[in-house]
C-alpha cells in the first residue's frame, strides 16, 4: 500500500529535525501534483553503513512511496577530500581507489530499505566524480566566487580550532562548496541529511538560488544519540556500531549489547514500529533486535538469531556455528594463543582481557597471562561475551 500524501507529515515529525525554508512550504509543495527530486549524499570513507544512516533512508522511502524521485549520491570525489564536519583535525586524504572500494556494497546495503528495482520509480544512484573530474578551473573559480572567507570561518568547528590554535586546511573550506554544487549538478528540489550536515546542505540551497534561481528544500534528520551522554550511538570509537551489512547473529547481539537508554531512540529513528509494548527494558530490546534483523535480513533469520543469542547468553552454551582454526603447536602462552587465533589484535590487548577475567578456555576463566595452554582438538576459546573460536589439531 502506498503512503498517502497526508501521512508524510507524521514521518517528518518523527525523523526530521528542521526544514528550510519551512515545513509548511514543503508540505504545500508535496500536496501539489509536482514530483520532487530529493537526494541524500554519503561519502564512502568506510565500507559499512550503519543504523545511524538508516533514518535518512527510512524518510526517503516515504518520499519514494509518494512517487517522488529519490537519488542516493555517492561522494566518490568529495570523500577523497573528507568532510571536516565535527572533526577537530584535518581528515586523512583517501585515494579514488580506496573510496570506490569502500562504496562497493553501498547499493546492496541501502537496498534493504530503498527500492532500486522498481519498474515505475526506482531509486537512482550517482557518483559525484562524474562532474568534478570534468570541471574546468574557470568553472571552479566561478563556484568559489559565490562564497566568502567570512562565511566559512564562522562555522563553530572552525572557531573552536582557532581557539585551540589548530590549523585549518584550505581544502576544508572547499568541501561545503562542493557538496553544495552537487545539488546544482543534479538539479534537485530537496536534500535530506543529518543535523550535523546542515551547514553543507545550506550551501547547496544558496547555490541553487544563484545558479538556477530555484528554491531547494533542506530537511535535516535527527541524529541517533545516547540521551544520557549526548554521544552518537553508532560510532566505532564510541561503541555500539551496528552495520547494515552485519550478519543476523552479529546484528542481534550488538543491539542487545546497547545500553537501555538507547532502546527508544533506536525504535523511533531506526524502525517504523509504533507504540511497542513490553514489560521491561530487556523485552523491549529483544523486540528492537528482532525488528532490525527482520528489516535487513528476514523474519526467519531474526528468529534464528534470537534463538542463538538465548543459547549463548541465557543457557551459557557454545554457539552452533563457531569458527575454527588449525594450530600446529602443542603448547602456547595464552597471549600468543589469543593473537594467533585473531581474537585480539595485540598481546597488550590480550593481557588486558586476561587480567580483567574476559577470557575463557573450555568455559573456564583464565586470569594468568603467563600461563601456557596445552593445545588439544576442539579446544574452545572465548573472549568477551560474543567471540568464540575452536582449535583443531592438524
Amino acid at each position: 500500500m502506498n503512503l498517502k500524501d497526508n501521512q508524510i507529515e507524521k514521518w517528518l515529525d518523527r525523523w526530521g529535525d528542521k526544514i528550510y525554508p519551512s515545513k509548511d512550504k514543503l508540505l504545500k509543495e508535496l500536496k501539489s501534483s509536482k514530483k520532487l527530486t530529493i537526494y541524500h549524499g554519503v561519502d564512502p570513507t568506510a565500507p559499512d553503513l550503519h543504523l545511524g544512516h538508516s533514518t535518512n533512508y527510512l524518510l526517503l522511502k516515504k518520499f519514494q512511496e509518494l512517487g517522488h524521485k529519490v537519488i542516493i549520491l555517492i561522494g566518490s570525489f568529495t570523500a577523497q577530500i573528507g568532510d571536516p564536519t565535527g572533526k577537530d583535525i584535518t581528515r586523512r586524504r583517501l585515494t579514488k581507489k580506496q573510496v570506490l572500494d569502500n562504496a562497493k556494497t553501498y547499493k546492496k546495503q541501502i537496498s534493504k530499505i530503498l527500492d532500486f528495482t522498481s519498474k515505475n520509480n526506482p531509486v537512482q544512484i550517482k557518483f559525484n566524480d562524474k562532474w568534478y573530474e570534468k570541471m574546468k578551473i574557470v568553472d571552479f573559480m566561478n563556484l568559489m566566487s559565490y562564497f566568502t572567507y567570512g562565511q566559512m570561518i564562522k562555522r563553530n568547528m572552525f572557531q573552536e580550532r582557532l581557539r585551540k590554535g589548530q590549523e585549518i586546511n584550505f581544502i576544508e573550506f572547499i568541501y561545503p562548496m562542493l557538496q553544495g554544487y552537487d545539488s546544482v549538478a543534479m538539479d534537485v528540489d530537496a536534500e535530506i541529511g543529518g543535523t550535523d550536515q546542515m551547514f553543507n546542505m545550506m550551501r547547496g540551497r544558496d547555490l541553487m538560488q544563484e545558479y538556477k534561481n530555484k528554491e531547494k528544500f533542506v530537511i535535516t534528520t535527527k541524529l541517533l544519540e545516547n540521551p544520557k551522554t549526548g554521544k552518537k550511538l553508532m560510532s566505532k570509537s564510541e561503541g555500539g556500531y551496528v552495520a547494515l551489512s552485519d550478519s543476523p547473529k552479529e546484528m542481534f547481539g550488538k543491539i542487545m549489547a546497547l545500553p537501555d537508554e538507547a532502546i527508544n531512540p533506536c525504535l523511533d529513528l531506526c524502525t517504523e514500529l509504533e507504540k511497542v509494548k513490553a514489560n521491561n527494558p530487556k523485552q523491549l530490546k529483544e523486540r528492537l533486535a528482532k525488528e532490525i534483523v527482520t528489516m535487513y535480513h528476514s523474519k526467519k533469520e531474526a528468529e534464528k538469531a534470537e534463538k542463538e543469542f538465548n543459547k549463548v547468553f541465557k543457557d551459557k552454551e557454545i554457539p552452533s556455528d563457531i569458527s575454527t582454526i588449525k594450530i600446529k603447536e602443542k603448547e602456547l602462552n595464552i597471549l600468543n594463543l589469543l593473537v594467533k587465533t585473531k581474537l585480539v589484535s595485540s598481546k597488550a590487548e590480550a593481557r588486558r582481557l586476561v587480567e580483567q577475567k574476559g577470557v575463557k578456555i573450555d568455559k573456564k576463566i583464565e586470569d594468568d597471562w603467563k600461563k601456557n595452554i596445552k593445545i588439544k582438538n576442539n579446544l574452545i576459546i572465548q573472549v568477551g561475551k560474543r567471540r568464540f573460536i575452536k582449535c583443531l589439531v592438524p
